[in-house]
């Protein structure tokens, strides 16, 4: 069985539809699935629209992307586990992809990713050589990973050492393991960050963060990206901000 693992933080305009194209997706294959949406500290309606949509709900308050993927993985009763951002859109040839690379005895792995629009221009210049030193390295996006249970067990799971960059050190762990597969498939996923942060700013705490290395993921001091107030988006389609 595959179990999907949702974290999520106040995401009541876009966990429904990430709940449904799972459904969809895994319905359209045949696959026997559970759907688990770890709600961490939501303040919204994330936790019963979740629950309406037919997911499991995990609450925790822990405010930490690597410990709510963890929560979902201790609760999750499936052999494979696959970690979908709650603002992220899989399918049906994202999903088979997967069956087919696990089938072939990967052990885990990524996929590609492409952004809903409108994006910035700098974002459609970089994201090609982006994607492609992500296979190259076979470092999962973490918008979107899968690995077998027993593995990820045996590495213990993501790194709780940290606020960011978690798929990152989890990629580099499960490689060690075995056939660690970026698929050229891609999913669906939010660009609001890139609509509400200007490029100037993510590439300052880019490089800030790489100054500091690990030691700067260790807390939210720094991390507005993942962690700040969320900023109205402005596609213009967004639904209201929470």
């Amino acid at each position: 069985m595959l179990s999907f693992i949702v974290p999520a933080h106040n995401e009541e305009d876009s966990i429904v539809a990430c709940l449904e194209a799972i459904r969809e997706a895994a319905v359209s294959l045949g696959l026997d699935h559970e759907r688990i949406v770890v709600d961490d500290a939501s303040t919204d309606t994330t936790a019963a629209l979740a629950e309406r949509a037919g997911a499991r709900v995990i609450p925790v308050a822990v405010r930490q992307i690597s410990r709510a993927r963890n929560a979902g993985a201790l609760g999750a009763r499936g052999d494979v586990l696959v970690f979908v951002d709650a603002d992220t859109l899989v399918d049906a040839v994202v999903i088979g992809a997967t069956v087919q690379a696990l089938d072939a005895g990967a052990i885990g792995g990524g996929c590609a990713f492409r952004f809903d629009e409108p994006v910035p221009a700098w974002v459609k210049r970089t994201l090609p050589a982006a994607l492609a030193l992500g296979r190259r390295a076979r470092l999962a996006a973490g918008c979107f990973l899968y690995c077998r249970r027993e593995v990820f067990l045996r590495v213990g799971g993501f790194s709780e050492e940290v606020f960011a960059g978690e798929e990152i050190f989890l990629s580099r762990l499960l490689q060690k393991e075995g056939p660690f597969v970026i698929l050229p498939e891609a999913v669906l996923t939010s660009g609001r960050k890139l609509r509400t942060y200007s490029g100037w700013a993510i590439f300052g705490m880019a490089l800030r963060l790489l100054a500091r290395g690990r030691h700067g993921l260790r807390g939210r001091e720094g991390l507005g990206l993942w962690y700040g107030p969320r900023r109205p988006d402005r596609r213009p389609d967004a639904g209201p901000d929470v």
